[in-house]
């Protein structure tokens, strides 16, 4: 996975060899950066709290198991399905228009979720949830992306803006099951008031939108319709196939035409004057690397929490807040470490802090290996949670920081939308990787449930540690490749001298006075035989 480090010799980032002195951010650049990290947190609280009343919701409508795994996949299905064409959107109409009319969508999909009266309509709520968090997320980044300059202040407004995100997940556990131990709808409900109070905040501290110039504006519809369905079908097929299975007929006929549909929109793209996604972009192999290092981030992390839970609650017997609570230190590691995370990667470039925080996700997936029946929260799991939370922000940030550099402008929206598809993405199919190899008994006994928490840890310590080590050898073999592209330059640079008429000339003079020397040499020798 390439990272581009982006270092200078004394490991600073572009701009920063030099010591820059610090910026003083205002009131109203402060109070903006928690307006749009408030949206940010708002997906991940939603996220969290909705998962933990799930068992809630489906004992309240009867569902069935295959029904109520939509409560959590219609989120997914929403968000993923509808990234690509939420972050391009931010760019061609405005990141700022964008992001107020994602947290409208995102505060109707909370009320529709908290005042169903049959479990289709919450499914439909969370679908429309994931869909406005398809339009706040890559808005909210590129918004803080647009309005801090790359460097030492970008950097620091990501660790904050990661730092959010933690508070989001860590709130979102202890609050969900604070909540759902008084009522799931709460858990939607309270979505509203964030959603409106982020909303009037946006509408007065979120710069306007630059005036358009007046030329005509082309949206490309044929591609949007294309990517969009095919993202659709590519999460749907991901998200059912633990159940349906993976060659079922099913889940095979909707990935094939998951597949058709982006070969579509490739065709388009490249024939298209003003296409959706320039697919030049996705030769820019830091952003490409990124997004497969976000993919692992959240993978792994989310299939964490599931056999956790499972793992703390129907194996253990906790209760949904014994069980928050026992997640808490992820969220006040992530809380101590994000905000002094941007500051390190301007003293270390991008590929320490991923190569670092992907290291501790492997050895933080490998000590909770160790669970049994009886197995100590202080001396088993603690030390996982402890390590997970001190490697999220820096692998996190530096994902953000490299998926953005370096990018134009007018697709940092764009950018971010693929960032975060490789999340969501990452999210869908690690998850159920995991969960297939955990097996599907229906009612499994103690010993089998525990075997199969360990097979799915297994998966995700292999993730884990194939991400952290691809980042050196990825590094290794990029200085291999220019260290030859600089040789063979030389190489052709010294071979374009040799061939040039002075050097020829030269190389003429230098023979004929070697011959010559040589010439009185053999004169010499004679007369000396003589």
């Amino acid at each position: 996975m390439t990272i581009a480090d982006d270092a200078t010799a004394g490991g600073a980032l572009p701009g920063t060899s030099d010591p820059e002195p610090r910026v003083r951010w205002g009131l109203r650049e402060w109070l903006m950066l928690v307006v749009v990290c408030g949206a940010f947190s708002l997906d991940a609280l939603d996220n969290i709290m909705v998962g933990i009343a799930t068992p809630q919701i489906k004992d309240e409508f009867g569902m069935s198991t295959s029904a109520a795994q939509w409560v959590v996949s219609a989120y997914v299905l929403g968000f993923g399905g509808f990234l690509l064409l939420g972050g391009r959107m931010s760019d061609l109409l405005g990141r700022r228009r964008v992001f107020l009319v994602g947290l409208t969508v995102l505060a109707a999909g909370s009320l529709l979720g908290g005042l169903a009266n049959s479990g289709l309509l919450v499914i439909v709520g969370r679908l429309v949830m994931g869909i406005g968090a398809a339009l706040t997320a890559p808005s909210a980044l590129s918004i803080v992306v647009g309005n801090f300059p790359e460097g030492p202040q970008r950097n620091r407004a990501l660790g904050i803006y990661t730092a959010c995100g933690a508070i989001g997940y860590s709130i979102g556990v202890v609050v969900g099951g604070a909540l759902t131990q008084a009522s799931w709808r709460w858990t939607f409900v309270l979505g509203v008031p964030v959603a409106i109070a982020a909303l009037i905040g946006a509408l007065v501290l979120v710069p306007k939108d630059p005036a358009h110039d007046g030329s005509k504006r082309h949206f490309d519809a044929a591609g949007a319709i294309t990517v969009t369905a095919a993202m659709l079908l590519l999460v749907y097929g991901i998200v059912q196939a633990p159940s349906a299975g993976w060659f079922s007929g099913v889940t095979l006929g909707v990935l094939a035409a998951a597949a058709v549909l982006l070969a579509a929109f490739v065709a388009i793209e490249n024939r298209s004057p003003q296409p959706l996604l320039r697919l030049g972009l996705l030769r820019n192999k830091s952003l490409v690397g990124a997004s497969l290092i976000a993919a692992a981030i959240l993978g792994t992390y989310m299939s964490y929490q599931f056999i956790g839970s499972l793992y703390l609650q129907s194996y253990r017997g906790w209760s949904p807040l014994q069980m928050a609570f026992a997640f808490l230190p992820i969220g006040l590691m992530i809380l101590i470490f994000a905000p002094r995370a941007g500051k390190w990667l301007g003293r270390t470039g991008l590929r320490r802090p991923v190569f670092g925080g992907m290291f501790a996700y492997t050895v933080a997936f490998l000590l909770f290996l160790r669970v049994g029946e009886g197995s100590s929260y202080w001396f088993v799991i603690l030390p996982s949670m402890v390590l997970i939370g001190v490697g999220f922000p820096f692998a996190f940030t530096a994902a953000n920081v490299a998926a953005t550099s370096g990018v134009d402008e007018s697709e940092q929206g764009l950018a971010a939308g693929i960032l975060q598809t490789g999340y969501q993405v990452g999210a869908a199919v690690v998850l159920a990787v995991v969960t297939v190899r955990m097996g599907g008994e229906e009612s499994p006994s103690h010993a089998e449930s525990l075997s199969g928490y360990h097979q799915g840890i297994w998966v995700i310590v292999l993730i884990a540690a194939v991400s952290a080590f691809s980042v050196p050898i990825a590094a290794a073999a990029a200085r291999r490749k220019a260290g030859g592209t600089a040789k063979a330059d030389s190489a052709k640079a010294d071979s374009s001298n040799a061939g040039s008429p002075e050097a020829g000339s030269a190389a003429s003079a230098g023979s004929g006075g070697a011959e010559e020397a040589d010439g009185r040499t053999a004169e010499s020798a004679g007369r000396s035989g003589r």
